[in-house]
């Protein structure tokens, strides 16, 4: 193994003399390297350079080097990133390009850190661009966001790992991939740790695919929000406070989104606190929750097996459940046409988590105890989606039907938590099958 410093030879005694001379520090070696902060260096390097190869004490020139690749390289190229571990300072990014291959030697092996991260927003960044494809490589521990992808119109993640190595905690950055106003957008065999706010992330975007990923101990595992024609499969989203949510927001470029299908799904044991800052509208999220849809149209949830989240196996609500004020006046709060069906549902018989406004509720007003009905509906109802006769069109109702071990709950927020009903008959209804999302990349 190399060594940072040449072994010191032992010291002998003098031929004539019989003295033994003073030790000397190595050739080129001040004293002065001890100090205490040149100690901690030292020590760092040690930390994040195991092997101490050559690479590891030019790691400035490495982060040159990586940048300009990204600025020179010409449409149609690829960008081959070897394999070691680099640490950065600053972002990386490319911009206004087409048909460009970022790619590493593979997870784990091509690993980017960005800890002690001192310039830039995110790890790595990708803007105005088309056909983009990110593989083979892991981000670690940047600043902000992992890989942010903005404006850009067909853009593959497949088989990147982002993470944030530490303890989870709100000082993380907020999304790990994170493509937003994209169009075409693919995320496969990706895997997301520690965001404070959504580990794979896809907002204002359009056609999307987000399969055979992982996610766990973030706050939120997946998040489609105001996006459309999406399509979220395969994945694995266990361990975080959400497995996988579906919003639409306020304030935002994109008002709306819909046609959102998510199917096939593991949703498991999503109970890990939650940790995202004050203020960020996923704080709001219940410790314990499988699947959260807020005032969001057209999603169907169908053959996932969501199982043991503590606090609520599906939750469907509007947005003023989270009692935040709607200036928007382009803003639709409620959720409309959700079909639940054929899912697998599982709950340990214990209490909902009371953190937060929404345990709380649970404590004071909801009172299920240990019994806790898997789907939740708020019960909020847009007044002019109900037809003459007072009953909601069949076209915008909540449709609850074939999922085993089914049990649902209308809460009646709309009046005050008064009348929560446990009937899933109202809820025997059906909808329109959504048609499959797809993307079209180039390759």
């Amino acid at each position: 193994m190399n060594t940072l410093l040449p072994p010191l030879p032992s010291a002998k005694a003098d031929g004539k003399t019989g003295k033994v001379p003073a030790r000397r520090t190595a050739p080129g070696l001040d004293c002065a390297l001890f100090s205490r902060k040149k100690l901690l260096a030292a020590l760092f390097l040690f930390a994040n350079c195991p092997l101490l190869t050559a690479h590891c004490f030019a790691q400035a020139d490495v982060q040159k080097r990586i940048q300009k690749q990204l600025i020179l390289a010409e449409n149609g190229s690829t960008v081959q990133l070897d394999e070691g571990r680099f640490t950065f300072t600053g972002s990386l990014s490319l911009e206004d390009k087409k048909a460009v291959v970022i790619r590493g030697a593979g997870v784990d092996k091509t690993i980017l850190s960005f800890k002690g991260q001192t310039d830039g927003a995110e790890g790595l960044r990708v803007s105005n661009a088309e056909n983009i494809v990110i593989e083979n490589l892991t981000i670690q521990d940047s600043k902000g966001d992992g890989l942010k992808t903005m404006n850009v119109k067909g853009i593959t993640f497949r088989n990147v790992k982002v993470e944030w190595t530490g303890k989870p905690g709100p000082g993380n950055g907020s999304y790990g991939l994170y493509p937003v106003q994209c169009q075409d957008v693919l995320i496969e065999g990706c895997t997301a740790i520690g965001a404070s706010d959504a580990g794979i992330y896809v907002g204002q975007s359009r056609n999307i695919v987000v399969k055979n990923s992982t996610a766990h101990h973030n706050v939120a595992g997946i998040e489609i929000e105001n996006s459309t024609d999406a399509e979220v499969f395969n994945n694995d989203a266990h361990d975080n406070t959400g497995g996988i949510l579906v919003f639409d927001l306020p304030d935002l470029v994109q008002k709306r989104g819909g046609r959102v299908r998510v199917h096939d799904n593991r949703i498991r044991e999503n109970n890990f606190p939650n940790f995202a800052p004050k203020g960020n509208i996923v704080a709001k999220v219940p410790q314990g929750t499988g699947v959260l849809i807020l005032a969001t149209n057209q999603v169907e949830i169908f053959n996932n097996q969501i199982l043991n989240n503590q606090t609520m196996g599906t939750g469907i609500i509007s947005y003023f459940m989270t009692e935040n004020p709607i200036t928007d006046k382009d803003y639709y709060p409620y959720p409309t046409a959700i079909s639940v069906h054929d899912n697998v549902y599982e709950r340990r018989a214990e209490r909902p988590s009371m953190r937060g406004r929404l345990g709380k509720l649970f404590r004071f007003k909801l009172k299920f105890g240990k019994d806790v009905p898997h789907v939740l509906y708020d019960g909020i109802v847009d007044p002019a989606t109900r037809d003459a006769s007072g009953q909601i069109r069949p076209d915008k109702r909540v449709c609850v039907r074939n999922n085993r071990n089914q049990t649902v709950a209308n809460l009646d927020a709309e009046n005050d938590f008064k009348a929560v009903s446990r009937d899933s008959r109202s809820f025997d209804c059906s909808l329109e099958p959504l048609k499959i999302a797809k993307v079209s990349t180039t390759e």
